[in-house]
């Protein structure tokens, strides 16, 4: 690598809603790469999604404010294609347990069939959030549950008041 290279990280993902999960895995890749790029991703299988892409952006953009070399932009293409934006890029996921391990994995190799020189990193998540998905967050918030130390402060009231509208559905 050119040392003139940056080094850039894609931390990908649908963020519907971000949490401190994924907060610690953009964190920690801040800290290794030069500049991470949060994709938020449109992902087809998800069909039903609480918040508007617009929405997940904007909550994203709210949360890493404070890491300087972090910035968002949305996809919605395959992360493969999308990677070719930025030569060199590592694309880095986060690991709860080993049932995400074997679909990472899978999609790792999917996505080196689609961008031969793309390569992932995966970052174990940090033990206290490896119970925590935007899905737990989406039922709990569904259900009034507290969401302190699941999502950032200062979306709390964002996400409860979308859950109050999405329970009237």
């Amino acid at each position: 690598m050119n040392t003139t290279e940056k080094r850039i990280a894609i931390c990908p993902g649908s963020f519907d809603p971000i949490t401190l999960g994924h907060l610690n895995i953009i964190r920690r890749s801040a800290k290794i790469f030069d500049e991470v790029i949060v994709c938020v991703m449109l992902n087809a299988t998800k069909t039903s999604p609480m918040f508007t892409i617009e929405e997940r952006v904007g909550m994203v953009r709210r949360a890493v404010v404070r890491y300087q070399n972090v910035r968002v932009e949305t996809a919605s293409v395959l992360l493969a294609e999308y990677a070719r934006r930025y030569q060199g890029a590592v694309i880095v996921k986060g690991l709860r347990a080993a049932s995400d391990f074997d679909y990472e994995f899978q999609m790792n190799l999917i996505n080196k069939k689609i961008n031969p020189e793309l390569e992932t990193m995966f970052l174990t998540a940090s033990e206290k959030y490896t119970f925590l998905s935007s899905s737990v967050v989406r039922e709990m918030a569904t259900y009034g549950a507290d969401l302190s130390g699941l999502v950032p402060e200062e979306l709390i009231s964002e996400i409860e008041e979308k859950a109050k509208q999405w329970r009237k559905r």
